[in-house]
């Protein structure tokens, strides 16, 4: 009992540090502290045999496994933004989008953007940064409460593009190798799950700027807001659509063979197929680079700070109760399975990590209960990217505090409206078109 509360105290300790605006590398380990004293885990590696359970050697494990398992994938795709930013390949993309659609759809435009990035491979974190000069842009010109803008970010990127079949991105990745599946699979539900995700998300998000605004809310601007240099001149539109062309074409090529290692083969090539195209456009490639890095090192650190987290709450007994009584959830194996899931990602604040934790344990007992397992990527996959989205995602902090600029008190109501509410609805849609028989 002692370990369950402790379990739970520690992941609204995590929250609440979180909310109050705590690193996330001192958040982590220290809310995984209150989990290992209340679960009597001893706190050194010298106080226990080789290999035994302890609060340290858990933490570090859980933490540096997820680095070093998805490092250079965090690495490449940090630096395939940068140099698709710095060449003006990413703002040639979203003004294009933008010029196609007029300034009256100025938060579609902002979505459409993040969304065209984030399925042609590019990280999700520096999707965000790349796009928000252009978001506030338009939130000033469109007189919008700003506050909406890591609303629009995080519903392009983490959501009906992030787990989708064919998605780039690592969460749709991560199932392969533990369900012998493809990143495709399950593809013809989620063709319409992502579809209903994107119309009734853009819908809600519509309707919240709206209400906002007729209750007096306006753009307030800021010093700091990025200026847009008006007199670069960007690459053809069309020619910076390449890029994101070969990392879908390399991924699919090489995804049979090198599983998610493809994804190294792909996000490389677009980094040379950008420099390639775009090399006369560039204002800094080489900064470009150290600046992907940086960013890299970021975004992994507060993802693995988390994953440290639950590498000790996996040790505490109470998981093991958790986890035995999410796996004989009676009726369909599909729900058992998003629903743990969808909590274990919450518990680590983490899509990628959550699933990294869950998939060993869980996969092996769905697949050998015969659940089909294109069906099961799909679910895991969406499911993941539920519970996330919890205020202690790093993904979560770094757009709201990091690069907007806000609070998690004035932006992450309509944070979570679209990236938790929306892919829950997402999820239960896709349940019920498996449960009838439909893409098995």
């Amino acid at each position: 009992m002692l370990s369950m509360i402790g379990l739970i105290g520690g992941l609204i300790l995590l929250i609440v540090l979180t909310m109050r605006g705590m690193n996330l590398l001192i958040a982590g380990p220290l809310s995984a502290l209150v989990v290992a004293l209340t679960s009597g885990m001893p706190l050194f590696p010298q106080l226990v045999g080789e290999g035994e359970v302890n609060f340290v050697g858990n933490y570090m494990s859980g933490f540096t496994s997820f680095v070093a398992s998805w490092y250079l994938m965090f690495l490449l795709g940090a630096i395939f933004g940068k140099v698709m930013e710095d060449s003006g390949a990413a703002d040639s993309v979203s003004k294009w989008v933008v010029e196609k659609l007029g300034m009256k759809r100025a938060v579609l435009a902002i979505v459409l953007a993040c969304a065209v990035l984030t399925y042609g491979g590019v990280s999700l974190f520096v999707v965000a940064f790349s796009v928000y000069p252009m978001a506030v842009s338009l939130f000033k010109q469109a007189d919008l409460p700003r506050r909406f803008i890591p609303a629009a970010l995080g519903f392009g990127s983490v959501t009906f593009t992030m787990t989708s079949a064919g998605s780039p991105e690592i969460q749709n990745w991560i199932p392969i190798e533990y369900l012998g599946t493809t990143p495709y699979a399950g593809w013809e539900v989620s063709i319409i799950v992502a579809v209903l995700m994107a119309v009734f998300g853009y819908w809600w998000l519509k309707r919240l700027i709206t209400r906002a605004v007729k209750n007096g809310e306006r753009f307030i601007a800021r010093e700091k807001d990025p200026k847009a240099e008006e007199d670069q001149v960007l690459p053809n539109p069309l020619i910076s659509l390449i890029p994101l062309l070969v990392v879908l074409v390399i991924s699919f090529i090489f995804h049979d063979s090198l599983k998610q290692s493809a994804l190294i083969v792909a996000l490389l090539g677009g980094i040379i197929v950008t420099y390639l195209f775009n090399r006369n456009y560039f204002k800094d490639f080489w900064g470009a680079l150290s600046e992907g890095t940086l960013g890299a090192l970021i975004a992994i650190g507060n993802t693995a700070a988390v994953v440290g987290f639950g590498g000790v709450a996996k040790a505490a007994p109470a998981f093991s109760v958790a986890v035995e009584a999410m796996t004989n959830i009676p009726g369909s194996p599909l729900i058992g399975g998003a629903i743990a899931v969808s909590i274990i990602a919450g518990m680590t604040g983490s899509a990628s990590g959550g699933q990294a934790i869950a998939l060993p344990i869980l996969a092996p007992h769905y697949v050998d209960a015969g659940v089909n397992p294109e069906a099961l990527h799909r679910v895991v996959a969406i499911s993941s990217g539920v519970l996330d989205s919890l205020p202690h995602n790093g993904y979560v902090v770094t757009t709201i505090n990091s690069i907007c600029g806000e609070t998690h008190k004035d932006a992450y109501g309509s944070v979570a409206a679209m990236t938790v509410i929306v892919p829950l609805i997402g999820l239960i849609v896709a349940i019920a078109l498996f449960s009838f028989g439909l893409g098995i």
